[in-house]
């Protein structure tokens, strides 16, 4: 009675206790999903907007709302608030845009500070490529030697002449 198929009933039960048990907890999250709660202060507004939300549902050829419905849910708001309704063209981003929007300009910020870190970068480039060639033909004037291996004393004066001369 307690051998191997014993042993299997019971994980085979266990395992089907665990799917019961989470589709419990599945359906209480859908559940409590689409209980109201509002904040309180905000409560007025998420109530008009399910009013018009209906409406709009209703009539579904009417897609502008009669002006006596949108002075109501205007009017519902004890504050002044742009967010229920305004004006067609000047529509209230939503936060995912407004997100979005900050994004991009940072985004275009980094591209910026990118090409000009890559321009100081080929320049500082070229300004030592200049100094190692400039210095590099310096050398190779004063480190000239005669036949019997004494540096060229002509060549030497004849490049502190032409440096005096740039410099004034």
């Amino acid at each position: 009675g307690r051998g191997f198929a014993f042993r299997r009933k019971q994980k085979i039960e266990k395992q089907y206790r665990k799917l019961l048990k989470k589709g419990r907890k599945v359906r209480s999250q859908q559940d409590d999903q689409f209980t109201d709660t509002y904040p309180e202060h905000l409560k007025h507004l998420y109530l008009a907007e399910e009013e018009r939300l209906k409406k709009r549902r209703r009539t579904p050829d009417d897609s502008v709302l009669p002006q006596e419905n949108l002075d109501k849910t205007v009017d519902t708001c004890t504050f002044p608030c742009r967010s229920v309704v305004t004006e067609g063209k000047f529509k209230k981003k939503t936060s995912n845009q407004k997100a979005k929007e900050e994004y991009e300009k940072i985004k275009a910020e980094r591209a910026r500070k990118r090409e000009e870190a890559e321009k100081r970068k080929q320049q500082r480039e070229e300004a030592q490529r200049l100094y190692k060639q400039k210095k590099m033909e310096a050398y190779k004037i004063l480190s000239k030697k005669t036949k019997k291996g004494q540096p060229n004393l002509n060549l030497q004066v004849e490049f502190l002449l032409q440096k005096i001369q740039k410099n004034t």
